[in-house]
């Protein structure tokens, strides 16, 4: 298990933006498919856009892409993801999570999971 640290939630109006970052305090990232999975009041958790270790391969969710931009940061060993014209629908905990493997829509293929930052976005 890879302790992770979600930030950068937070409240925002519709078409504003937000950048969450995901670090793991005792661990590296550098190896790991990392994903961003969101989970709306009463909805499954779902996958938001996921980067591959040693990047640029990246997988993205239709209802983000275009919106989204997820990517690393080697020198500060984190995860990001730009979040543009944020929609009332995209309101939900974010989390992190890692996977030995390769980044999938399916959460099955994460072991590792941070505990969430909430991103709100409304009027």
């Amino acid at each position: 298990q890879v302790r992770l640290v979600e930030s950068g939630g937070g409240f925002v109006m519709p078409g504003g933006s937000l950048k969450l970052s995901c670090t793991a305090p005792d661990y590296t990232l550098k190896y790991l498919a990392v994903g961003w999975f969101r989970q709306a009041p009463g909805k499954e958790r779902e996958m938001v856009s996921c980067i591959n270790s040693g990047g640029p391969t990246t997988l993205d969710a239709d209802s983000v892409r275009g919106r989204f931009t997820i990517s690393r940061d080697d020198a500060k060993d984190m995860v990001q993801l730009q979040m543009n014209n944020l929609k009332a629908e995209d309101t939900a905990i974010y989390y992190c999570a890692t996977s030995a493997t390769f980044c999938a829509f399916s959460s099955g293929y994460f072991r590792s999971w941070g505990q969430g930052t909430q991103v709100t976005v409304s009027a």
